[in-house]
């Protein structure tokens, strides 16, 4: 298991006592060697790394073998640092993250959803996602102002849209661009990226809103060549 921001290494003694091999990643300087000596005594030993990872070189740090990561994440990195781990590090074949419950809910939104939105696509392009917990407020020390959820993110064996349809790169340029305008009908708002006969092409009502595709749908669109 590897977790970020490991802290005071609280969750850390617990996921050592799985017996798992943990990683735990921590940026504040002024709290490493704290955790190192919190986690000096758990067997199997834990690894402390001192490092952002949000620039962190995973592939380096977790080797071949499947892993899973288990972490609290603060509102600002959350959304940008689970989408980069989806992309770029597959031996992270799932991550239980606690976040802010608006996070969370676009993390594991669907079609129709009222938080679905571009990660929401990006996130189910490589992975299921669901809330699987509520946690509120009260458990926390000072209370903020916010509830946080439980998300659980497991990677899907292959894309959810095969690369050799279309490459993930021509899929989320027109998914972004698509949620760039929300409220305006497809036509409009992928107007010069998406050929007019694409509508018809890949089955999606060129009267659609961002909101209504689908992975699946999103990926039939991003199939037709730019024109």
């Amino acid at each position: 298991m590897v977790e970020i921001g490991a802290g005071l290494g609280s969750l850390t003694l617990a996921l050592a006592g799985t017996g798992a091999a943990v990683t735990a990643v921590e940026l504040d300087r002024r709290l490493v060697p704290v955790l190192r000596s919190v986690v000096a005594a758990a067997a199997p030993p834990v690894r402390v790394i001192e490092a952002d990872a949000r620039s962190l070189d995973w592939p380096s740090v977790l080797g071949p073998d499947p892993w899973v990561l288990v972490a609290n994440l603060p509102y600002n990195v959350a959304t940008p640092l689970v989408a980069d781990l989806l992309d770029g590090v597959p031996q992270l074949v799932r991550m239980l993250v606690m976040v802010q419950r608006e996070v969370g809910e676009r993390l594991a939104a669907r079609a129709n959803d009222p938080a679905y939105g571009a990660v929401s696509v990006k996130v189910a392009y490589w992975a299921t996602a669901a809330v699987v917990g509520r946690v509120p407020a009260t458990v926390f020390v000072p209370q903020p102002k916010v509830e946080s959820v439980l998300v659980d993110i497991r990677r899907l064996p292959a894309p959810a849209v095969d690369p050799a349809l279309v490459g993930p790169a021509r899929l989320f340029e027109v998914v972004r661009a698509g949620f760039a305008h929300r409220r305006k009908m497809l036509r409009r708002s992928l107007a010069g990226i998406v050929s007019p006969e694409a509508f018809a092409g890949a089955d999606v009502p060129e009267t659609a809103r961002a909101e209504e595709l689908d992975v699946a749908a999103w990926g039939r669109l991003a199939a037709w060549p730019a024109p």
